[in-house]
């Protein structure tokens, strides 16, 4: 089967990056970001690299670094760059892939287009990483709703930080979304603390069944 999964977040900063380490070392599979804004310190790509065994070829390169860290497409401008959607396709990589969105499902790409009409032209299944802290009603709703308006497959919702039952619950029934499971906060956060949590919180085959993808 070619799996191909998109980790979207209800925004930035969430911990999608750590979950996305996880998910591609449980699959054994491939790492793409294809925008990264911001090159101090470590990159997304070079953060996965460090929290899996993975072979370095496994993290595929960005097709776009930028040095700002701000929307893509301002990082683009300063830079002296316009992002070209063209060369942002997943298709033809290798598979199992999992590809990381920059920041939340409404950053523009460029000044024409938003990352989700991008994932509305992939047609990729999305998991959703949602913060369980204040605020993440609000802004998981609002990512899940405009996920179905464009008709893209959501694989669930993988919740991230402390435990918040009443809002993870609220969230999956008033989106109606499965809820794959909830990434703790991590100690001593490396490869293998990092799977061994993975592990005990989520189920790859619950978190592949396509067939309980909901629009």
């Amino acid at each position: 089967m070619t799996i191909r999964i998109v980790i979207a977040g209800t925004g930035t900063d969430i911990g999608k990056t750590v979950f996305a380490a996880a998910l591609t070392e449980a699959l054994d599979g491939y790492y793409w970001k294809p925008v990264q804004s911001g090159l101090a310190g470590d990159t997304d790509a070079e953060t996965v690299n460090r929290l899996t065994t993975l072979a370095e070829s496994r993290i595929l390169p960005e097709r776009y670094r930028l040095n700002t860290p701000v929307s893509p497409h301002y990082a683009a401008e300063i830079d002296g760059v316009e992002i070209d959607s063209k060369k942002l396709s997943p298709f033809g990589l290798p598979t199992p892939l999992v590809v990381e969105t920059a920041g939340g499902l409404m950053v523009p790409l460029t000044r024409r287009l938003l990352q989700i009409d991008l994932l509305a032209q992939w047609r990729l299944p999305v998991i959703l990483c949602a913060s369980t802290q204040l605020g993440t009603i609000n802004h998981s709703l609002l990512s899940i709703e405009a996920l179905k308006r464009r008709a893209i497959p959501i694989l669930g919702v993988a919740f991230i930080g402390d435990e918040n039952a009443d809002s993870e619950r609220t969230i999956v029934t008033f989106g109606a979304v499965r809820r794959l499971g909830r990434l703790p906060r991590i100690d001593n956060l490396n490869a293998d603390t990092l799977q061994a949590a993975f592990a005990e919180n989520f189920a790859v085959a619950d978190v592949l069944d396509i067939g309980a993808v909901g629009p």
